[in-house]
């Protein structure tokens, strides 16, 4: 078992649990039912595939990094196709207990956790990552959540007569969603973006071109505005009333987060300051999902 949480790096998933937990908690604040069998089976089904995903980027990265697996390789594989097959499977049964929506959003989100790294251009060794992760973990979690948990065609209200199929989107609900996201979205992207400003060097003896590399000078005014960010946003969506205004707690997280980042700023390791992207990340949004709790309280 530990060789297998070594393998699948257990540690990593707080990202995905963290948005799951905080996104139920904003669908309760907003007086949505939550559908427990559903929600559920999306929790295993996101669960499951992170795993896969971190385990192909494993088994892959061993092969020019020089380290190795904590399983013989053809093992290390197996391990990956039972976590996919399991992971393909509930998501499929998810589908048969809502509705078609959910199937169009999960191909994508399967498609991005496989080429992240597998394939000839691996999204890992190209200046994307951080706009993949953001997005997937912090708004498409979100996204999946909302239209399992809204009423039908909340949000995407399929039309079809004979040949001419017509898809409607509303879009007031999607932007909720999208500012929702913005926290998440932009604190793991801060994750990801820390870890290729300190493995820069090593990138590129490996091959891989990330964004630091072509941005530069740059990667680190980003990696401080990126959580600035984050606090406008809560900002805008309480002034908005997307979130409850007790989420506004989360400002007292602000000197703690900044206090961090200066650290990193004056020095990026892997080893000693990559950590400090994670307790940002915590920072964050465990005071967002506090405030929002409180607000369910209230």
């Amino acid at each position: 078992m530990k060789r297998f949480l070594d393998y699948t790096e257990i540690r990593t998933k707080i990202t995905s649990v963290t948005v799951f937990g905080m996104t139920i908690l904003w669908l309760i604040a907003r007086g949505i039912k939550i559908q427990a069998p559903a929600t559920a089976t999306f929790f295993g089904s996101m669960l499951l595939f992170d795993l896969t995903t971190t385990a192909i980027n494993n088994y892959i990265d061993t092969k020019t990094d020089g380290e190795s697996l904590p399983y013989e390789r053809n093992v290390a594989r197996n391990i990956i196709l039972v976590l996919l097959g399991a992971s393909v499977a509930s998501g499929l049964l998810l589908v048969a207990m809502t509705d078609c929506s959910v199937l169009l959003l999960g191909i994508p989100c399967f498609a991005c956790g496989i080429l992240y790294t597998y394939g000839p251009v691996a999204i890992s060794r190209i200046p994307l990552g951080e706009i993949f992760s953001g997005f997937f973990y912090g708004v498409m979690i979100p996204l999946i959540l909302a239209v399992i948990n809204l009423p039908p065609s909340s949000i995407f209200a399929f039309e079809a007569d004979g040949a001419m199929w017509s898809l409607h989107l509303n879009m007031y609900e999607l932007l909720r969603i999208l500012l929702f996201g913005i926290v998440p979205a932009f604190t793991t992207a801060g994750i990801m973006l820390a870890n290729n400003i300190s493995d820069l060097s090593k990138d590129i003896e490996n091959g891989r071109f990330t964004l630091p590399y072509y941005i530069k000078g740059n990667a680190l005014p980003l990696f401080v505005w990126l959580y600035r960010m984050c606090y406008l946003a809560v900002l805008l969506a309480v002034v908005l009333k997307i979130l409850p205004w007790t989420a506004l707690l989360m400002m007292w997280s602000y000197p703690s987060v900044e206090r961090n980042t200066k650290v990193f700023l004056q020095k990026q390791s892997k080893a000693e300051t990559f950590i400090i992207s994670i307790k940002n990340y915590l920072l964050i949004n465990l005071s967002l999902a506090l405030g929002i709790f409180i607000g369910i309280i209230l």
